[in-house]
């Protein structure tokens, strides 16, 4: 698993801290504030993991990157919502440990403090 990002030329941010750190419903009005949202597993013992960031904080195009899609910055773009927001789901087996960070416009890296943990330079879910 490669880390993209993980050099000289990283810049970091912070989100605002969220508790309790793994959330599995809730009304949309958090807007301000990051969230991860799973399901229970599926027939085909799959959970699906909502990221959500505030739609204006950090402005311009946001994906998040994980060892769940390869570190590809492209594969899941977070999306305005109505409710302002920005989010993406992703489709992943149950009882699995996910490693993710978010990739802002410019190759501005950032964490999510509402995961459960950081390590190897990236934050972690445990389903």
């Amino acid at each position: 698993m490669s880390h993209i990002g993980h050099g000289a030329d990283m810049t970091m941010v912070k989100t605002r801290r969220r508790s309790p750190a793994r959330q599995t419903a809730g009304p949309p009005d958090r807007a301000e504030k990051p969230l991860i949202k799973t399901t229970r597993p599926d027939r085909n013992d799959l959970v699906r993991v909502t990221f959500v960031i505030p739609a204006d904080e950090p402005p311009g195009a946001v994906s998040v990157v994980g060892d769940f899609n390869d570190w590809n910055p492209f594969a899941h773009p977070l999306r305005r919502r109505a409710n302002g927001t920005r989010s993406t789901a992703v489709s992943v087996p149950a009882h699995s440990t996910l490693r993710f960070r978010y990739l802002a416009e410019g190759g501005v890296w950032f964490d999510d403090e509402t995961a459960h943990g950081a390590d190897c330079g990236a934050a972690f879910i445990a389903l």
